[in-house]
C-alpha cells in the first residue's frame, strides 16, 4: 500500500482515535483469539469485550492511546499505517499485560469502572493472563525482524525495573525526586517512546527522533497520571477517590512533598508512616498537604514542560504535516486528560 497523501488537512482528534481503534483492534482481536481458552477468558474481560462468564459485553476498553501513536508515527515518518498495525497490536498488547501485573502488584480493585481480573479470576490466572500477552505481542511482532523485537524487548525490561523501583519506593522513606523520575522514565515512559520509534520504523525517516518526541510525552503522561491519582474525580477515572494516598504510592507528586523540607511535607510523612488504614478524612487531608508542599504545582509544570519538549523533539523529526498536526492533538489531550 502507499502513504497517505500527506497534504490533507488535519482531522478531529475523535476521529482520529476512532480511525486509530478501527485498525488496530480487529487485528487485536484476532492476536487474542490465539490464546489458550483460559487466558483468551480473562483478556476478553480486561479489554472489555465480554463479562466475567464470557457474554459479549461493551465495557470501557481504555483510551489505546499507544496505538494510535504507533500508526501516527507510521505516517509522520512517511509509511504506511496499515503496514504499522501488528506493532500497534503488540504495543497494547504489552501495555496490557503490564496493567494486569500492576493490579496485582498494587492491590487494586477496580479499573475501568469494572473489578480487576484478578479480583474475578484470581491473582495466578489473571498473572498468566498476563505473561500470555506479553508473549503474543513478541509472536506479533516477530515478522517485522529481530531489530524490532530488540527495540520492543528494551522497553519491556526498563519497564519491569521501573515496576520494580516503584514497588521498592514502598518500602522506604527516602526516595528523592530524582529517583521517582528515573522510575517513572522506565515504567510508562520507555513504552510510549518505543511505540513512536516502531511506528517511524516503517517508514523512510529515522526513527530516533520520534522515539524521543514519544519519551518526553510518556513522562509528560506519568506526572498527570499521578496527578489523576490523587485528585482525578473516580466518575471519570474508573478508580476510587485518593487511590494512590490509599495505596501509600511515592508518586511523582507525592515524593516531591515528602522531599520539600516544609511543616506540610514533614506532616505528609507521618501520615504515609502510620500503620493503620487512612480514613477519608486522613486522605483527603494528604491531598491538601501534596499540593500545600508544592507536589501538585511542580508535577503540573513537569508535564507542562514535557509536553513542550516532546513538541520540539517531534519538530526536528521532520514529521509529515498532517501527522504532525495530529499528534501535537494528541499530545495535547495526555497532558490535559480527566481519565
Amino acid at each position: 500500500m502507499t502513504a497517505m497523501n500527506t497534504r490533507t488537512p488535519a482531522r478531529p482528534l475523535a476521529d482520529v482515535l476512532a480511525w486509530s481503534k478501527s485498525l488496530a483492534e480487529p487485528a487485536l482481536r484476532a492476536a487474542a483469539d490465539r490464546l489458550p481458552e483460559a487466558m483468551r477468558r480473562i483478556a476478553g474481560y480486561h479489554f472489555g469485550w465480554w463479562d466475567a462468564d464470557g457474554r459479549a459485553a461493551s465495557a470501557d476498553g481504555g483510551k489505546a492511546l499507544r496505538p494510535a501513536l504507533v500508526l501516527l508515527c507510521a505516517e509522520a515518518a512517511g509509511g504506511d499505517p496499515a503496514d504499522a498495525v501488528p506493532t500497534a497490536v503488540a504495543v497494547e498488547l504489552v501495555h496490557n499485560f503490564s496493567l494486569l501485573h500492576d493490579d496485582v502488584m498494587d492491590g487494586d480493585t477496580t479499573r475501568r469502572h469494572r473489578p480487576t481480573a484478578w479480583t474475578v479470576f484470581g491473582i495466578g490466572p489473571a498473572v498468566l493472563a498476563g505473561d500470555a500477552l506479553l508473549s503474543l505481542a513478541f509472536e506479533v511482532l516477530a515478522p517485522s525482524g529481530a531489530a524490532n523485537a530488540r527495540l520492543l524487548s528494551a522497553a519491556v525490561l526498563a519497564l519491569n525495573e521501573g515496576q520494580a523501583a516503584d514497588l521498592d519506593f514502598e518500602q522506604r522513606d527516602d526516595v528523592t525526586p530524582g529517583e521517582c523520575v528515573r522510575m517513572a522514565e522506565g515504567k510508562t515512559a520507555a513504552l510510549l517512546g518505543a511505540a513512536c520509534a516502531l511506528g517511524a520504523a516503517s517508514g523512510p525517516r529515522p526513527a530516533d527522533g520520534f522515539g524521543a518526541f514519544g519519551r518526553a510525552l510518556g513522562l509528560a503522561f506519568q506526572h498527570i497520571d499521578d496527578l489523576l491519582g490523587i485528585w482525578g474525580d473516580p466518575a471519570v477515572t474508573g478508580k476510587p477517590v485518593y487511590s494512590d494516598l490509599q495505596n501509600r504510592k511515592k508518586s511523582l507528586p507525592v515524593v516531591t512533598a515528602l522531599s520539600s523540607g516544609t511543616d506540610a511535607g514533614a506532616e505528609l510523612a507521618a501520615l504515609y508512616a502510620r500503620r493503620d488504614p487512612l480514613g477519608p478524612a486522613d486522605l483527603a487531608r494528604a491531598a491538601t498537604l501534596v499540593e500545600a508542599a508544592g507536589g501538585r504545582q511542580w508535577s503540573q509544570a513537569q508535564a507542562d514542560a514535557l509536553l513542550a519538549k516532546a513538541l520540539r523533539d517531534l519538530t526536528a523529526a521532520t514529521p509529515t504535516p498532517r501527522a504532525a498536526a495530529e499528534l501535537t492533538s494528541l499530545a495535547r489531550l495526555i497532558t490535559t486528560r480527566t481519565h
